[in-house]
């Protein structure tokens, strides 16, 4: 199946990067593309991520309250020595 390109600037591009590699003009644009589809489906999954986060933070901030000491006091710290 052939990919027809309508720009003067894509060709040129593709033409200098697959001259430069030593690959064609095809290789050039197949790993560019494989490349950049990667990327975008990282971005995607980390973007899931962030808002799974976000669900979880926003259902720990709504538990109530259990235990109202510092949490320097939960852990025993002594501020004056920095021990616990």
């Amino acid at each position: 199946m052939a990919l027809n390109i309508k720009s003067d600037e894509a060709d040129r591009l593709a033409r200098e990067l697959a001259r430069r590699r030593g690959q064609s003009i095809t290789a050039v644009v197949t790993d560019l593309l494989r490349t950049e589809l990667e990327r975008e489906k990282r971005r995607q999954r980390s973007e899931g991520t962030a808002e799974r986060l976000m669900a979880i933070g926003g259902r720990y901030a709504a538990l109530p309250v259990l235990d109202d000491r510092s949490d320097e006091d939960i852990l025993g710290y002594d501020e004056m020595t920095g021990r616990s």
